[in-house]
């Protein structure tokens, strides 16, 4: 049986859910004033990462505020904006400020957000948007998101993160086509066009759609973290079939 999401009346009645959203009404952002939003600086000694979440909300959006030591306000806001929808505190007024922070300072958020907070925006954008099309390529930048979050999980726990290429490997993908799972083979480095081709639809449908831009600039930057895409473009030397 496959999981299903808690049903509105049983959120409702789920006590649970009632104290991690307890005090949202007094937390929400004022967002009439980006510029000053922009420029403040969140103060701090020490840039630290939350893991888990505490139930109780004024705790966790001070706990979250950490995250963004030396980081513009208008990050945190974006944060705690989204951890609001989640905690199902006034839903629509929270997601109408998203919106507006992401339509009056996408760009910016673009360049200063990092990848957890692109992929949670994609997150909320996909629950959320009354757009099907926007929905949709929400989901897709969430699911490359995850992907790697998977696989490079994956590799630390095999301890993995020094393996060497075999040589003969590298020879057999380059010379013959190796079989995966359902039918897919072995992406061929060097002269496979496959994410050259993906990049060029990518553009394409992505340029339509603002939330395109999100989806864009996940996959640009896991060209250049430690993924699996940049390590292959390490290897993937010839310009012709180039995806970056």
């Amino acid at each position: 049986m496959s999981p299903r999401k808690k049903t509105k009346l049983e959120r409702l009645l789920s006590f649970n859910q009632h104290r991690r959203r307890f005090g949202g009404s007094q937390n929400l952002s004022s967002v009439e004033d980006l510029t000053t939003l922009k420029n403040s600086i969140i103060q701090g000694t020490k840039k630290t990462y939350t893991h888990g979440s505490s139930k109780n909300l004024s705790k966790h959006l001070e706990s979250l505020k950490d995250e963004f030591v030396g980081d513009s306000e208008l990050c945190y806001v974006v944060a705690k904006t989204i951890v609001l929808i989640r905690r199902e505190s006034k839903i629509k007024d929270n997601y109408k400020t998203l919106e507006t922070l992401l339509t009056e300072e996408g760009d910016f958020l673009l360049k200063n957000l990092n990848l957890r907070w692109l992929i949670s925006i994609s997150d909320t954008i996909s629950e959320h948007s009354s757009c099907p099309e926007t929905r949709a390529l929400a989901l897709c930048a969430t699911i490359l998101g995850n992907t790697v979050k998977i696989y490079e999980t994956e590799r630390y726990l095999e301890n993995n993160t020094n393996s060497k290429d075999d040589p003969e490997r590298l020879r057999i993908l380059q010379s013959e086509r190796v079989p995966l799972i359902g039918g897919m083979s072995g992406f061929c480095i060097g002269t496979d066009d496959t994410l050259r081709n993906m990049r060029f639809r990518m553009n394409t449908v992505c340029k339509t759609n603002p939330i395109g831009k999100i989806l864009l600039e996940i996959f640009s930057r896991i060209q250049y973290e430690s993924t699996g895409y940049s390590r292959l473009k390490k290897r993937h030397t010839r310009s012709r079939t180039s995806w970056w």
